[in-house]
């Protein structure tokens, strides 16, 4: 059994929903609410930065009256505006500030802080072999700036300023980890987001593919027979008035029929988002309804059947019709001097084999083809939905012939396509009254 049709119906559904919603819903409001405003996230930043050094600028402001810090910690500030915009230039300009800032002020004026956040900033923008060398740049000169502070500041214990060196170098890692593990996450959303774009646009090419065919058919169908009923009206006009009032009966209701196709057709383009818009669409009549018209349109036809009926799956009900209805097209299309088309339906086991052979006139050579040249590609893509297959060909003793083999979907649904829900009877039709209309008719 083919899996295909099971992985294009989970495509579909997959596609259906959509993916910013998903990720929206797992994000959360707050982290929402800043991938809206991404400025406002940088105001928060700016604002950490400032709680977290200010207090210190503060305090030797107060306590010598020097004011170097202040200036440091604005130009640090007013850099980590421009984080998102220019990351590796606000991390040089920070990592360079920091050790004249850190020897002039004593260390109250250190922009440490700011070069931790601009060297996230340049993990979660950059790949990893860069935001590595922009790393130990940054490290050099945090480092750096520590053994320019006096050392008077760390008589009573020398060795804090290597036990605050080792905290520096591990901040610095920290905030590349994090950044690195931002921007994997980053890259993994726009690939799911592109997945889902290309799915949905698979599953809408899938949706348009089957339209397509479902208009090739009722056109094809309705059409033609519509020519046929036509041009039989015209001949029988003069010599029997009634015989033509009928036939152009049989051509109102065929016009009325191919008018109903085509809404519900084009309706599945109206449908919104939420309906049953990707079922199969179920055949506007039963198969014995389907021969009647063509019987109607001058086709003599002779139909045998076998087997057990055809299975309820709709989907695979209509399969059968509209490939029946295709070969019969093509045979009042093209058929010439065509007195019997013999119609065989057998059913054995989890098989069905469809024949549709006429006698026409000669082989069938060359001719202009007066449709889309579609529609025996279209009756080999339903068939391969169901494991089967289209034989086409010359007979040798004349006309045209068309062979086709499907696979019945088991009664769990594992093969075929099992999306239609509601049931359509035209196969049971057809297996009752089949035999009651074998032999040439009209």
């Amino acid at each position: 059994m083919s899996d295909e049709p099971l992985v294009r119906e989970t495509a579909e559904r997959t596609a259906a929903v959509s993916f910013s919603e998903l990720n929206a819903r797992r994000l959360g409001p707050i982290r929402r609410f800043f991938r809206r405003y991404p400025r406002a996230m940088d105001a928060v930043v700016i604002l950490a930065f400032l709680i977290a050094v200010f207090p210190n600028a503060l305090l030797m402001i107060i306590g010598s009256g020097k004011w170097l810090a202040l200036p440091a910690v604005a130009l640090a500030a007013g850099a980590l505006v421009f984080r998102r915009d220019r990351p590796l230039l606000v991390l040089a300009f920070l990592a360079l500030l920091d050790p004249p800032a850190s020897f002039l002020t004593e260390g109250a004026g250190s922009v440490g802080v700011g070069t931790m956040i601009a060297l996230y900033t340049v993990a979660a923008t950059y790949p990893l072999k860069k935001t590595l060398i922009a790393a130990a740049a940054a490290i050099v000169l945090s480092v750096g700036a520590l053994f320019l502070i006096p050392p008077a500041m760390f008589a009573e214990a020398p060795g804090v300023v290597w036990l605050l060196s080792g905290f520096v170098v591990m901040f610095l890692a920290v905030a590349v980890g994090v950044g690195v593990t931002v921007r994997r996450d980053r890259e993994h959303e726009s690939e799911l987001r592109e997945w889902a774009a290309r799915n949905a646009e698979l599953a809408s090419a899938g949706e348009r593919n089957r339209i397509a065919r479902e208009m090739h058919d009722v056109v094809a169908h309705s059409l033609t027979v519509m020519v046929a009923l036509s041009d039989g009206a015209a001949v029988v006009m003069k010599r029997d008035p009634d015989r033509a009032v009928a036939v152009l009966r049989e051509l109102s209701g065929a016009g009325r029929t191919a008018i109903a196709d085509m809404r519900r057709v084009l309706g599945v383009l109206r449908a919104e988002a939420g309906t049953d818009s990707l079922e199969p669409l179920p055949a506007s009549s039963s198969l014995a309804q389907l021969l009647d018209g063509f019987r109607a349109a001058g086709l003599p036809l002779r139909v045998t059947t076998s087997g057990p009926r055809l299975p309820d799956d709709p989907a695979f009900q209509l399969t059968v019709y509209r490939i029946l209805q295709e070969s019969l097209t093509n045979v009042l299309r093209y058929g010439k001097g065509v007195t019997l088309v013999d119609i065989s339906i057998v059913r054995t086991g989890d098989c069905v084999s469809l024949r549709v052979a006429d006698d026409g006139r000669g082989a069938m050579g060359p001719v202009v083809s007066l449709g889309s040249g579609q529609g025996i590609a279209g009756m080999r893509e339903r068939a391969a939905i169901y494991a089967g297959s289209v034989e086409c060909g010359n007979r040798p003793s004349g006309g045209w012939t068309v062979d086709v083999q499907l696979t019945v979907p088991d009664a769990h649904g594992e093969a075929g396509n099992q999306r239609g829900k509601d049931k359509d009877d035209h196969a049971q039709h057809v297996w009752h009254a089949g035999h009651a209309h074998q032999g040439p008719a009209r």
